[in-house]
């Protein structure tokens, strides 16, 4: 479990993007989505559901990258357990019971396994119907028991109440069917520090130290969760991560840390700052995409990157290589003015280019009083 901290425009995004990729690369099978005020972690009004249910819909493996790869996976199961039920002479029913066995000492294992041989059935007969009942469970799309019951048999269904213990299921399943585990990533945690109940806050402040607890004590195996927020999200001691006492002392960052060095094995990643020389190598490589990879194409010479960076340093000072977003933004823009209006000259534009402030923080209820009295 790891919580990656960066200011808006740090990269964080990409980060966890990139984190993916390599899981995928791992034979890994991933679920990712962003937090937003209808989807959060704990929630008693379907929010929750609804984070599951984006999430899984954004199920992912190196074959279908893309998204939508539940029904693979599914399939994929089920052409393991017949083929080696042909190869041992063996009942396809007793192959899958076999296999499906370790999810039934979990919570919800059995009905899990039922839908899973649901689909089995359905793949039997040709029943279209029953498989797409069955997908529709695993992605929580039934909003009622009464309907799952009537569609696969089941007498539960995912909700706001179980979604962590269907991702340790999930997580279960897809090892079984041969992958090496399940990545989880959500971003935009900060959604969960912008809450306005404290009640709502603490609820999933406690989902998250369930979820730190199982890993930090081996209770859970293939399954990894990488979530993306702010300085705030996990700072703040009114509102944020360090509000809940319990997950203040459990994220606490190493105190022999500090200047300039690193530790990895935490679960705090905070996003270092790019420095002058990254970002050059960063303007160079834009440059390059807009002159699809042919140096003699560039429309503008090196002394124009380092010119932009003075630029950026003398309007918005230090702050450009710690949120790359909007110096990046503004440097598109200034290549795209270049490349739709030949014969314009850098250095007359390069004064004009304002990059963005990054977006401010929220500001508390007495910020806000002290604002108006000013």
């Amino acid at each position: 479990m790891r919580f990656v901290i960066g200011e808006y425009g740090a990269g964080k995004t990409f980060f966890l993007n990139l984190v993916r990729l390599i899981a995928l690369e791992r034979k890994c099978v991933t679920v990712h989505t962003d937090l937003a005020p209808d989807r959060r972690l704990h929630a008693t009004g379907g929010q929750a559901r609804g984070l599951y249910a984006e999430a899984v819909r954004n199920m992912a493996t190196r074959t279908k990258p893309e998204g939508g790869a539940l029904p693979s996976i599914v399939e994929r199961f089920v052409t393991e357990c017949l083929r080696e039920a042909e190869d041992t002479t063996s009942p396809v029913e007793r192959v899958i019971d076999r296999r499906l066995a370790p999810l039934l000492d979990m919570l919800g294992g059995h009905d899990f396994s039922t839908v899973i041989k649901a689909y089995w059935r359905g793949h039997e007969e040709g029943d279209d119907t029953l498989k797409s009942a069955s997908l529709r469970w695993l992605r929580a799309e039934y909003p009622t028991k009464t309907e799952a019951r009537q569609a696969v048999q089941v007498r539960s269904i995912i909700d706001d109440a179980n979604i962590y213990d269907t991702f340790k299921l999930l997580s279960a399943f897809v090892r079984i069917a041969g992958y090496s585990g399940l990545l989880v990533v959500f971003d935009e945690m900060v959604n969960l520090y912008k809450l306005q109940s404290s009640q709502a806050r603490n609820q999933n402040y406690e989902q998250l130290l369930r979820i730190l607890n199982d890993v930090l004590q081996g209770n859970v195996e293939g399954l990894g969760f990488v979530f993306g927020g702010t300085p705030e999200f996990l700072l703040d001691s009114r509102r944020g991560l360090y509000s809940y006492q319990a997950l203040q002392s459990r994220l606490a960052e190493n105190s022999f840390a500090t200047e300039g060095r690193i530790d990895m094995s935490g679960p705090v990643l905070r996003l270092q700052s790019l420095s002058p020389e990254d970002l050059l190598v960063l303007l160079s490589n834009i440059r390059s995409v807009f002159a699809l990879g042919d140096a003699t194409a560039n429309l503008v010479p090196d002394e124009a990157l380092t010119a932009f960076m003075d630029h950026c340093s003398k309007r918005i000072g230090e702050a450009y290589f710690r949120t790359p977003r909007n110096t990046i933004k503004a440097f598109v823009q200034f290549l795209s003015v270049l490349q739709q209006n030949p014969g314009t000259r850098w250095q007359d534009l390069i004064g004009g280019v304002a990059p963005e402030q990054d977006e401010p923080d929220e500001l508390d209820a007495d910020d806000e009083l002290v604002d108006l009295r000013l």
